[in-house]
């Protein structure tokens, strides 16, 4: 089963990827050795990773073969549950459409400017991690010390998190409903 991280290449490289939207699409597969059976497939969209998903590991020790390379770790509890994708989940293939569907409802975040995208898939995660349909501003101000250590360079995070949740609306992950009160599409929450 898919644990809190799936194992990757270079760190440099893949946050080289991240930087320039070049990062390919990621199709992680999980079996049963004794059977065979595939269990779980799991579909990570290339306009769904940030730098915050990404963990550097330590660099291999001086007695290893690539001395000093550095591997990273690709994150899925920071990346949005609406970016994990099941394609089969416990055996369970996924009718087509379905999976076609969900892949749909995330590309907008294609459209947004890589610089930009991590804040709005952070943003997007913080108000998921809330367990709630509907939502606060105030909700998405608890966010901000988790935002703040995610984006150091920012002074001004709540104003961030009121322009991310415009983004959010305007790309259709969630609907304003007024004074401050926000509903996030279907997400399973």
């Amino acid at each position: 089963m898919f644990g809190r991280k799936i194992v990757d290449a270079a760190y440099a490289s893949m946050m080289r990827a991240i930087q320039h939207d070049a990062t390919p699409n990621l199709v992680a597969l999980h079996y049963n050795p004794d059977t065979w059976q595939v269990m779980n497939v799991l579909l990570l969209p290339r306009f769904v990773f940030s730098a915050s998903a990404i963990e550097k590991r330590p660099p291999l020790g001086p007695s290893a073969r690539r001395a000093g390379w550095v591997g990273c770790n690709i994150l899925l509890d920071a990346l949005p549950a609406e970016a994990r994708i099941s394609i089969v989940r416990g055996g369970i293939v996924a009718k087509p459409s379905q999976v076609r569907q969900l892949y749909k409802d995330l590309r907008p975040l294609a459209r947004l400017k890589v610089e930009k995208r991590g804040w709005t898939l952070d943003v997007l995660r913080a108000i998921e991690s809330l367990g709630k349909h509907e939502f606060s501003l105030d909700d998405a101000y608890s966010a901000q010390t988790q935002l703040a250590r995610l984006h150091p360079a920012n002074r001004h995070i709540r104003p961030k998190i009121r322009q991310q949740l415009q983004v959010l609306r305007d790309l259709g992950f969630l609907r304003f409903l007024g004074r401050g009160r926000y509903r996030l599409r279907n997400t399973g929450l």
